[in-house]
């Protein structure tokens, strides 16, 4: 077991983040329904009302202390611990919409909750002790390293293919294009992230790391890859569900992350076999459970399409008098055509 107390610093941070993340979920939807209802716009159909409700604004204050807290997390544990954490926002804001957005959590919804804290715990107890660096020149040392530098490459190479090749043919088909894209450049984003904060770190405690260039050098890393990293999430947040998007993103960005990180600070150098594998085994069962959750929450709007009736001023608009269909904006109510299709089966029951 290597929980040292500097790993204990960064699972309490990383902890502290999931919850303010998963709640800032919650409170910023609260927000958007509040502007909804009072300017008559959704945001989804171009209002910006929001922009003028507090509990909105309340809701982005507390995902950024979250993130803040997820940043300085990566300072104090290793990659391989964090990371994985990162499921738990998941189940804060699965709990927190079933008890206040009345969104109800189903048995497998709350099986795929424990199996998260399970996962999570096993990848705890079993997370390596973070190495002592003293200057921000022993990172870049690391960052330099040959086989460092050839998982940079790689993923430069792919990114770039991707982007030149894959991203116009096959982008708005296949969302494995953008959200690889995210993934790729979020891993190498993870490490700058842990870098720089590494530094500041340092400077806090007085040893003034802002006199090396290499500090520098990662704060523009960090900057450019967030920039890419967000840019193409948005793509694909744009293009493809939710429900799809979400779990790929989180199994590609965190195995990518954990292996940027393996390999960089040599996060498994001197742990047993045992160790390493169940390291793995909880990551498995934290990947299950997100999964098993989000499937459970798709399912769930899935049945609301289908069942849920649909109300004679929605349907006109959707179905206008020759026949065709209207666009509609809304995650929960189907494609028009099913919708359509529920109308003319409510119209021969009448």
């Amino acid at each position: 077991m290597g929980f040292s107390k500097d790993n204990l610093k960064g699972f309490i941070l990383a902890l502290l983040s999931s919850g303010f993340i998963g709640a800032s979920f919650i409170i910023k939807k609260k927000g958007l329904r509040k502007a909804a209802s009072a300017s008559g716009i959704r945001a989804g159909v171009g209002g910006y009302a929001y922009l003028f409700e507090p509990l909105w604004w309340a809701g982005m204050i507390t995902m950024i202390v979250g993130e803040i807290a997820n940043f300085v997390a990566y300072a104090f544990a290793p990659a391989v611990l964090v990371t994985p954490l990162g499921a738990l926002s998941i189940i804060v804001s699965a709990v927190l919409a079933h008890f206040i957005l009345k969104e109800r959590l189903h048995n497998l919804g709350i099986l795929g909750c424990v199996m998260c804290i399970a996962g999570s715990m096993v990848v705890v107890i079993h997370a390596p002790q973070e190495r002592q660096i003293t200057s921000v020149q022993e990172i870049w040392e690391m960052a330099t390293q040959t086989s460092f530098l050839l998982y940079v490459a790689s993923v430069l190479v792919l990114v770039f293919v991707l982007v030149c090749h894959f991203s116009p043919r096959y982008g708005h088909s296949n969302v494995l294009v953008f959200v690889g894209i995210c993934s790729l450049m979020g891993s190498l984003s993870v490490m700058s992230v842990k870098a720089l904060g590494t530094s500041l770190k340092l400077t806090f405690e007085g040893n003034n790391q802002l006199v090396y260039p290499e500090t520098w050098f990662f704060m523009l890393v960090v900057v450019t890859c967030v920039i890419t990293q967000m840019n193409y999430l948005n793509k694909a947040l744009d293009t493809f569900n939710t429900a799809i998007v979400s779990p790929v993103y989180y199994v590609m960005f965190t195995t990518l992350t954990i292996l940027a990180s393996v390999i960089m600070f040599k996060d498994w150098e001197g742990q047993s076999g045992g160790n390493i594998i169940s390291e793995i085994c909880g990551f498995v069962v934290v990947l299950s459970g997100t999964n098993l959750l989000r499937v459970t929450k798709d399912f769930d709007r899935s049945i609301k399409g289908i069942y849920e009736p649909v109300s004679p001023t929605l349907s006109t608009c959707l179905c206008n008098g020759n026949g065709e269909l209207s666009k509609l904006d809304g995650d929960s109510m189907g494609s028009p055509e099913d919708i359509c299709l529920r109308r003319q089966d409510l119209s021969e029951h009448v």
